[in-house]
């Protein structure tokens, strides 16, 4: 599922709702989510998981194409675990 497909079935089940208040809040959420990511924090939304971030430590990769080494960075991932209860409704 896509954003706009997100913003689509909200708007379908919340008739009362204009779409363009739907995506304002779907883009709202979203921002805060990446904001918190980027600061460091840890986002949790119960019932359905939490977000973080991981550290990946520096190291050296290989090109696929000429099959040098090439030195990789130490970079932050974004990284999603479910929770138990999204885990429970897939694993039924």
């Amino acid at each position: 599922m896509i954003k706009s497909e997100l913003v689509q079935r909200l708007a379908a089940r919340n008739p009362h709702l204009y779409q363009r208040d739907i995506e304002n809040i779907v883009d709202a959420i979203l921002n805060e989510i990446a904001g918190a990511l980027g600061r460091g924090d840890r986002v949790e939304l119960r019932g359905f998981g939490a977000f973080s971030t991981k550290q990946r430590q520096a190291r050296t990769g290989r090109n696929p194409r000429t099959g040098d080494k090439v030195p990789v960075e130490e970079k932050f991932v974004p990284f999603f675990k479910t929770g138990k209860e999204m885990r429970e409704r897939l694993n039924k």
